[in-house]
């Protein structure tokens, strides 16, 4: 069973980056990350690892990011969900977000919930 992750919408949380943009995917060499991604340390995913995290709003690569968890990835077909964090009072629209994550996440059914926004996209 997947963890609830609606509990961090809206949270300031720090993240360990283990993808920094720009590097590729340690088992698929091709997909290259155009966004920061990383984990939380204190949380697990449905995977039984760290909660994965997408970064945006970043334009450079990064070791750690504290910010603000802005939406969550909830995917159909795979047992773990992910989350959005962005720098504190920056804001994504779905549309937005979905471009952002399209290079991972076009690979799974899914949608995307903001915080305090009552908008979804469907895939």
């Amino acid at each position: 069973m997947k963890p609830d992750l609606t509990s961090l919408l809206g949270r300031t949380v720090t993240l360990t980056v283990d993808r920094p943009l720009g590097t590729a995917h340690p088992r698929h060499p091709d997909l290259i990350y155009p966004v920061n991604y990383g984990f939380l340390p204190d949380v697990t995913g449905g995977d039984g690892e760290a909660q994965d995290v997408y970064i945006l709003g970043v334009d450079a690569p990064v070791e750690r990011f504290t910010g603000v968890v802005i939406a969550i990835v909830h995917r159909a077909d795979d047992v773990e969900d992910k989350l959005v964090a962005a720098p504190a009072g920056m804001t994504f629209t779905v549309a937005q977000i979905e471009q952002a994550v399209r290079f991972q996440e076009r690979f799974f059914a899914h949608t995307v919930e903001l915080v305090h926004i009552n908008e979804t996209y469907d895939t």
